[in-house]
């Protein structure tokens, strides 16, 4: 006879601004149909890195299934740091890059099989000022664009596209840091620096084509300048980015310091002004349900 299996959805009802009742009921469904038992853990935003631990103590469950962005992903990741928990993801935030780095799929079936399939990935996961970061972070202007994206009203890509000029305009970069990666010290000069564990940002930007997610490094990446053939090529798959636009340095440990304060973003969410940035690849894994088909 077969052994029922529990399964529980964490699920940000805010998250992209969409009803999440047709999402819950595909998973509810789906779950029953292979024999097994579901639990669903809606977010408040308060204490619910707690709330999905004590969830966890008491329910046992095989699998975590994430419906959110990035932010919520990060949220059940610190949840089960040091466990051998599997995750799935049904991506429906505002921010939602892990996703665009592991070609999930925008129909929900076909993220559900994914989510509760058996193909996986042991994803790396870096620490950064304290913080987890999934796939990319960066001081720069990127950061600033993410900064006043979220000071805005209008959401969405079109947000980004209309805080994108003036981020442009009124930005006083290139600014100056001091790298020290692992055992190497340099001062470069640039206007994004880049921790990237990933290849992409969620708008499907390919800044680190050779990066791996599970291979113990992630890369510093300096962009030195506005480059607007340099951008263009970021989003062809097989992109081989010019090195005077784009400095890799592989890293598993690094500082970087800034003569001034600079907007800093993690996974799509703008963390502060910082003249510090710490990361430090950690020894936990993140057991990620992929698609076979990603060759990464």
């Amino acid at each position: 006879m077969k052994t029922q299996n529990t399964i529980l959805l964490v699920i940000n009802p805010i998250a992209g601004g969409t009803d999440k009742q047709p999402m819950i009921n595909a998973f509810e469904k789906h779950v029953s149909q292979d024999g097994n038992q579901s639990i669903v853990y809606e977010t408040t935003g308060d204490r619910d890195k707690e709330a999905i631990q004590k969830l966890i103590k008491e329910q046992n469950p095989d699998r975590i299934v994430v419906s959110g962005g990035d932010g919520t992903i990060r949220e059940v990741a610190d949840a089960i740091k040091g466990e051998s928990i599997k995750v799935g993801l049904l991506p429906s935030g505002s921010a939602n890059g892990l996703a665009t780095n592991f070609d999930i799929p925008d129909n929900l079936e076909e993220q559900l099989d994914i989510a509760l399939g058996d193909h996986f990935i042991a994803m790396d996961l870096i620490e950064i000022n304290g913080y987890t970061c999934l796939h990319i972070a960066d001081l720069g202007i990127n950061a600033q664009l993410i900064k006043n994206y979220e000071k805005s009203e209008i959401r969405g890509k079109l947000g980004y596209l209309i805080q994108s000029f003036p981020t442009l305009l009124s930005s006083d970069f290139p600014f100056e840091v001091e790298i020290q990666c692992d055992d190497q010290t340099i001062s470069e000069e640039g206007i994004l620096v880049a921790i990237a564990n990933a290849n992409k940002f969620g708008t499907g930007a390919q800044i680190n084509p050779t990066g791996k997610m599970d291979d113990g490094i992630f890369e510093v990446l300096v962009f030195k300048n506005f480059s607007i053939k340099g951008i263009l090529e970021t989003f062809y798959d097989d992109a081989e980015l010019d090195p005077d636009f784009v400095k890799v340095i592989p890293c598993k440990n690094v500082r970087i310091q800034s003569k001034k304060l600079i907007a800093f973003q993690i996974d799509g969410e703008f963390i502060g002004d910082e003249q510090r940035v710490e990361a430090k690849m950690t020894p936990h894994k993140l057991n990620l349900a992929i698609p076979k088909s990603f060759r990464g």
